[in-house]
């Protein structure tokens, strides 16, 4: 079997690409590296969440999450306090400042991904969007049986 037909391989390879597309626009024109940017989106959607949460919604690491969070809050974008429920944790809160830019950055990351999935005829799409559920029920099983039968 070749690499570049191995289907793990072959998503790894054109998510890359893909997210390497909007990090031209986030990176290069409004200053965030792709892990800022993924606090910064979630956030802005969610307004405040803990470090464990954005950990799990961002598929990075603590350390990431810590360092990137250091980064925003060193930028004026978000603020970080300690949980009142749980003092090993942090509470982010994104600041009127990282609000108004996440409303910057957000169309022209919208028109870049747009740029890009606008070549794929209708068909297509619906085929990926269909193909991207299909295999996040696939693996939430797959996660769901493995840890059933850890226990």
């Amino acid at each position: 079997m070749q690499l570049e037909s191995f289907f793990p391989y072959k998503l790894a390879v054109v998510a890359e690409g893909f997210s390497r597309q909007l990090m031209a626009v986030y990176s290069a024109r409004f200053g965030l590296t792709r892990e800022e940017w993924r606090l910064l989106f979630l956030l802005a959607r969610a307004r405040q969440m803990d470090s464990l949460e954005l950990a799990r919604r961002t598929t990075l690491d603590k350390v990431q999450v810590s360092r990137a969070s250091a980064r925003l809050e060193g930028k004026g974008l978000i603020s970080r306090a300690v949980s009142d429920l749980d003092r090993r944790l942090r509470v982010y809160t994104i600041t009127p400042e990282g609000a108004a830019l996440f409303d910057q950055v957000l169309p022209a990351v919208q028109a870049r991904a747009s740029a890009i999935t606008d070549r794929l005829t209708q068909a297509e799409r619906a085929a990926l969007e269909r193909g991207l559920a299909a295999l996040e029920r696939a693996i939430g099983a797959e996660q769901s049986a493995t840890d059933a039968a850890a226990e």
